[in-house]
């Protein structure tokens, strides 16, 4: 794996997929009482399979943070959830494993009881617990196709940077309104050529509820790096004021950008984002072909109902590809926003 266990004072700080897993379980079921017992069982089932440690009972002991009837929860328990938490302050550590500690025994306690009444034994989180084993493990593969991938050039980032003006060097904040239009084909050419004789926003709507044509709206203010990469260029050529159409499944949708501000990025402080970006892409593009390389080389039959299923040319499924932790920027930039934009719904 490309994480194996880590014992000692100190927890892993490698962000990797293992840990990532175990903090989103253990978390989750910490913070929610009304959960499941299954999904209790599972995040513990994963907490054994991940922090278990070895080493003799008086290395133990020392680490020991707490002990539940004749189960002890460690210190390494304790830090593996922290530095899970996003902008922890040094000075909110104590409190903060206090907290952890508090919320590791109540989960102690239940295990042990659910224990007590087999519960572990039932088919139901016998079932949760191996998938969410073979999640940890298949994505530890992944993270270790992506160690492979070589981090992009100062070349390639800053020919990424010129490629991309309206992400940096010309970006723009988007004060945006859409209006999504239940319409049907013969009544488009209606439809857009009212929108254009109309002297305001206003009367287009007014014609529409006029017309018994439905439709929906929302407006945002948005940064370039908060809109689809597809649809950016073609708002960014946009002036304010100005509207534009395009065909949806409901209909159509229009668009109006009310106005914007120039607040342009430049490469330095555009570099941390742009790096991780690429990066990801390309970790992204490895499991991809990594995965279409062990389909074509695999035997893989489908049975019953599933014969005649995509094959051996599917591609490796979305949720598969690594994710990798934006890269801080002083201008707010981040690979996530920057890799798939958030719309405007």
């Amino acid at each position: 794996m490309a994480h194996p266990q880590r014992c000692g004072a100190e927890p892993a700080r490698d962000g990797s997929f293992l840990t990532e897993n175990f903090h989103v379980m253990t978390s989750t079921a910490l913070r929610a009482p009304g959960r499941s017992l299954f999904t209790l069982l599972t995040a513990v089932a994963a907490a054994a399979a991940l922090t278990a440690c070895g080493g003799d009972k008086g290395e133990k002991a020392s680490q020991t943070a707490a002990k539940v009837n004749k189960e002890e929860i460690t210190v390494h328990q304790i830090n593996f959830v922290l530095q899970r938490q996003p902008g922890l302050k040094p000075e909110q550590a104590e409190a903060a494993s206090k907290q952890v500690l508090e919320r590791l025994i109540d989960q102690e306690l239940a295990v042990q009881k659910a224990q007590e009444q087999k519960l572990d034994r039932d088919p139901r989180v016998v079932q949760q617990i191996e998938a969410a084993k073979r999640e940890i493990i298949a994505r530890a593969y992944i993270e270790r196709v992506g160690e492979s991938v070589a981090k992009p050039t100062n070349e390639e980032i800053a020919k990424y940077y010129a490629e991309k003006p309206a992400l940096f060097k010309e970006r723009r904040i988007y004060s945006l309104q859409e209006i999504q239009i239940e319409a049907k084909p013969e009544q488009f050419e209606a439809v857009t050529g009212k929108l254009k004789a109309a002297k305001s926003l206003n009367e287009f709507v007014e014609f529409l509820k006029a017309n018994d044509i439905r439709f929906a709206g929302n407006q945002a203010v948005r940064a370039a790096e908060q809109l689809p990469l597809n649809s950016l260029d073609a708002i960014a050529q946009m002036k304010d004021g100005e509207s534009r159409v395009s065909q949806s499944p409901q209909g159509l949708t229009v668009l109006v950008l009310n106005g914007s501000r120039s607040q342009p990025v430049d490469e330095a402080a555009a570099r941390p984002a742009i790096e991780a970006f690429l990066l990801n892409q390309r970790k992204a593009e490895a499991v991809q072909k990594d995965i279409k390389a062990l389909r074509e080389s695999s035997k893989i039959e489908y049975v019953g109902k599933f014969v005649g299923g995509p094959g051996a040319a599917a591609s490796a499924p979305a949720a598969a590809a690594p994710v990798v932790a934006p890269a801080p920027a002083a201008s707010g930039l981040d690979a996530a926003t920057i890799s798939k934009g958030m719309g405007l719904k």
